[in-house]
């Protein structure tokens, strides 16, 4: 069953992923200048598995569209294994939607996905690599802390860095 749009606060409307998102969202990822080609194609790995079986509960995936063209998404799953804790695995924005408040819409947006469905805390893995400082910036804005940090952990130089955010439980169904 098709979830209704959400409409953000400011502009645009974040929605469940479609089809016709697979290719705009391709493109953002490539103009970000910021992912590899490794991580674009695990990215569309999970596009493609929500595309194909809507059945699947392992990934929730919701698009930011303003004026009919796709500018940012978001990727989120339960957390094998464990009891409320989901992972924020990719939230991205295209390059002329960044600094407009469409990250913290689509990030305000997958917390109440995740309190929607009993999730209690969220984790998210980053690189240490200066291309990601932006990143690591937004998930300190948006009051996630910095759980653990791996050194090493991709490559030599590369670490891995991880941040959780406990949600407010109070805020589900409001």
């Amino acid at each position: 069953m098709m979830e209704p749009p959400v409409v953000s606060e400011a502009s645009g409307v974040i929605r469940p992923l479609a089809a016709s998102d697979r290719q705009p969202i391709l493109d953002l990822l490539r103009g970000t200048g910021v992912f590899s080609s490794d991580e674009i194609d695990i990215a569309l790995e999970l596009i493609d598995i929500v595309l194909t079986n809507p059945d699947q509960k392992d990934y929730i995936i919701y698009s930011h569209e303003e004026s009919g063209v796709v500018d940012g998404y978001y990727c989120i799953g339960p957390t094998p294994a464990t009891d409320g804790t989901f992972d924020l695995y990719w939230i991205a924005v295209g390059v002329s939607a960044q600094g407009k408040g469409v990250g913290r819409q689509l990030n305000r947006h997958a917390e109440q996905q995740i309190v929607e469905r009993d999730g209690k805390l969220i984790i998210v893995e980053t690189s240490s690599r200066e291309a990601y400082e932006g990143t690591r910036r937004f998930y300190a804005k948006q009051q996630y802390q910095e759980l653990a940090r791996i050194r090493d952990y991709y490559k030599t130089g590369d670490d891995l860095v991880v941040y959780g955010k406990y949600v407010n439980q109070t805020s589900k169904g409001g």
